[in-house]
């Protein structure tokens, strides 16, 4: 573990201090006085530290919330809330690099935006994988809750528009100017509200409901 976190590290201050990733592994380890070897021991490549450190922001979001005794009694809506609410400020006090890094992202994407990631742009894939599990336990507990509406067609995608909102969360914190990122805190709110009302049950669903009943008894 202390070779992994003196790697990333190392990395870290060397993108911010030079805006682009080291011209080599051999150059890099040289520089940290380490064998090449020893690098590749921990990570295959330069964007296998950057996918870590994201997936890393992640993990330590979950299990921040998740260790605290008051989210365990909170509706599935207010532990979204309250995971997006602590990533942000785990995000924050690494603002440079994530600036950084999500620059590189975007460059990748040529612009069509982050959620046509494909296997040439493999940072943020981690952090995606491990964000739809948690994504699909808390629908599967906000379905037992009655917080989340099963349809058909539909509720398979829910974990997907999740993660859209997650993209779309980082892209809003990136771009506010506003002190002390508040209209990013609007932005959660918002849209997690926003999220919810919708995959709920609403009076459509009584509707079909009551037209499917109407279907099987006349």
């Amino acid at each position: 573990m202390e070779m992994l976190e003196k790697i990333r590290k190392a990395y870290t201050e060397y993108v911010l201090e030079n805006g682009k990733q080291p011209t080599s592994v051999f150059q890099f380890a040289k520089k940290l006085k380490i064998a090449e070897a020893d690098f590749y021991t921990q990570y295959t490549s330069f964007d296998a530290i950057e996918a870590d450190i994201w997936l890393a922001f992640f993990k330590d979001a979950k299990t921040t919330v998740e260790a605290d005794e008051t989210y365990q009694g909170y509706s599935v809506r207010e532990k979204l809330l309250a995971f997006y609410y602590t990533w942000i400020e785990l995000l924050k006090a690494q603002r440079s690099f994530v600036v950084y890094s999500y620059g590189r992202l975007k460059d990748q994407t040529k612009g069509k935006g982050l959620r046509n990631m494909t296997p040439k742009t493999p940072i943020l894939i981690p952090f995606k994988d491990e964000f739809f599990d948690y994504a699909r336990d808390l629908l599967a507990e906000g379905r037992e809750s009655k917080e989340v509406e099963p349809r058909p067609f539909v509720t398979d995608r829910y974990p997907d528009a999740l993660w859209g909102q997650t993209l779309y969360l980082l892209d809003f914190w990136i771009r506010d100017v506003s002190k002390n990122f508040e209209k990013t805190d609007s932005a959660i709110e918002k849209s997690v509200n926003t999220a919810f009302d919708l995959i709920g049950r609403s009076p459509l669903d009584t509707l079909f409901d009551f037209a499917k009943f109407m279907y099987q008894n006349k």
